[in-house]
C-alpha cells in the first residue's frame, strides 16, 4: 500500500473516531437545546468552533487568559455562571485556569479519547457546550486545573 494512502487512511480513521466521541455529547439531552444553525446564528465563528465542534483556541493569544479583574465567567452559549475570578490562577498553559467550578451541578465531565490520548472533557452542562479540559496538576485547596477557552466563556465585572 502507498505511504500516502495508508496516511489517509489513518487521518480519516482518527477523524471517524473524533466525530463518534462528538455524537455521544451532542445526543444528550440539555435543558437549552438549540438548531445548528440557530447555534450558527448566535455564536462567532471561533465560538461556534469551540463550543459546538470541540475545537482550541490558540494559547496566549485568546480574550481571558491574563485576565486579572473581578468577576464571573459565564457560558457564552447560554449565560450559565461557570466560574468566579477568585478561582482563577495563571497555570502557564496560555488560557484561562480555574481550580474549581462555581458548583459541580454546573459542568459536565465526559472521557475525551480524541487526538490520542485520554483527558477529561469539561462542558456547560446547561446546553452542552465544550468549554475545556480539567486536569489533576492545579493548586491548593481542589489539586484541580480546568483549562477553559475564552472562546467559550463571557465575563462579567463585580
Amino acid at each position: 500500500m502507498n505511504i500516502k494512502v495508508l496516511l489517509a487512511v489513518i487521518a480519516i480513521g482518527f477523524q471517524i473516531f473524533a466525530q463518534a466521541q462528538n455524537n455521544k455529547t451532542m445526543d444528550k439531552k440539555f435543558e437549552v437545546q438549540k438548531a445548528e444553525t440557530e447555534w450558527k446564528k448566535q455564536l462567532t465563528p471561533e465560538q461556534y468552533y469551540v463550543c459546538r465542534q470541540k475545537g482550541t483556541e490558540s494559547p496566549f493569544q485568546n480574550k481571558y487568559w491574563n485576565n486579572k479583574e473581578k468577576g464571573k465567567y459565564k457560558c457564552v452559549a447560554c449565560g450559565e455562571v461557570l466560574f468566579e475570578s477568585d478561582t482563577k490562577f495563571d497555570s502557564g498553559s496560555g488560557w484561562p485556569s480555574f481550580y474549581q467550578a462555581v458548583a459541580k451541578d454546573k459542568i459536565l465531565e465526559e472521557t475525551d479519547k480524541s487526538h490520542g490520548m485520554t483527558r477529561t472533557e469539561v462542558m456547560c452542562k446547561k446546553c452542552g457546550a465544550h468549554l475545556g479540559h480539567l486536569f489533576d496538576d492545579g493548586p491548593k485547596p481542589t489539586g484541580m486545573r480546568y483549562c477553559i477557552n475564552s472562546a467559550s466563556l463571557d465575563f462579567e465585572k463585580k
